[in-house]
This record gives C-alpha cells, sequence and structure tokens, in this order.
C-alpha cells in the first residue's frame, strides 16, 4: 500500500484551477517538510514546490509556478494541499507528492532519498 497517494488531477482548461491533495496513509511524515515534484512528457523531473514541517509558513516555489501556485498542509488530516491557479499548457504533467521523515526544506528541493506517491495526472488544454 502506497504511504503517500495524491487525488485531484483532471483535465482543464489555461486558466483554470486545480487542488491537489496528498494523503499521508502512516503519518509518518507529520512535521518533516514535504513537497511536490512533476514531470511533463519527455523531460526530466521537475520541483515544484516545498513546505517546512515546523512551519507552514516557510515555503518555496519554483519559478515557473511562483506567484500561481500555494503550497499548504494540515498534519492533524496528514494532508499536503497544492492550490494550482491559473493553469498553463506547459503546467501539464505528473504531479508527485515526495517527503523524507526528518527533512529540511533544501532536501526536498533536492529530490535526493525521498518517498514518492504513484502520481497524478495533470492536463491543461490550451
Amino acid at each position: 500500500q502506497a504511504q503517500l497517494v495524491e487525488s485531484g488531477g483532471g483535465l482543464v482548461q489555461a486558466g483554470d484551477s486545480l487542488r491537489l491533495s496528498c494523503t499521508d496513509s502512516r503519518g509518518t511524515f507529520s512535521g518533516s517538510s514535504m513537497g511536490w515534484f512533476r514531470r511533463a512528457p519527455g523531460k526530466d523531473r521537475e520541483f515544484v514546490a516545498t513546505i517546512a514541517g515546523t512551519n507552514a509558513l516557510v515555503t518555496y516555489y519554483a519559478d515557473s509556478v511562483n506567484g500561481r501556485f500555494v503550497i499548504s498542509r494540515e498534519d492533524a488530516e496528514n494532508k499536503l494541499y497544492l492550490q494550482m491557479d491559473r493553469l498553463k499548457p506547459e503546467d501539464t504533467a505528473v504531479y508527485y507528492c515526495v517527503a523524507r521523515p526528518g527533512a529540511s526544506t533544501a532536501t526536498i528541493r533536492s529530490g535526493d532519498g525521498l518517498s514518492w506517491g504513484p502520481g497524478v495526472q495533470v492536463t491543461v488544454s490550451s
């Protein structure tokens, strides 16, 4: 059973919004930094956003999504979210929830040694 499971993906038009959710089924990553990556067809994985474990006000974003995406978490429900607004066709990708016990936001951004969810498809039509 996957420990991190994403949901909320789908097919939308440019300019629309989507909210992705990630459930940490065992509560392992409560208090740890978590984040989102994405992989577009034919491209390498790309860091999207991360949120600190001890202070949810500490967040970092890729330049490509800064100002349009917002990452948040609800540890009481073992949930991580990614609110995506003003979506563009270039946002089309499989989005992955990532985490690692005790990780810092720098570790999340590096992508090293992380646990990954199975991913959820986001498709933005022009």
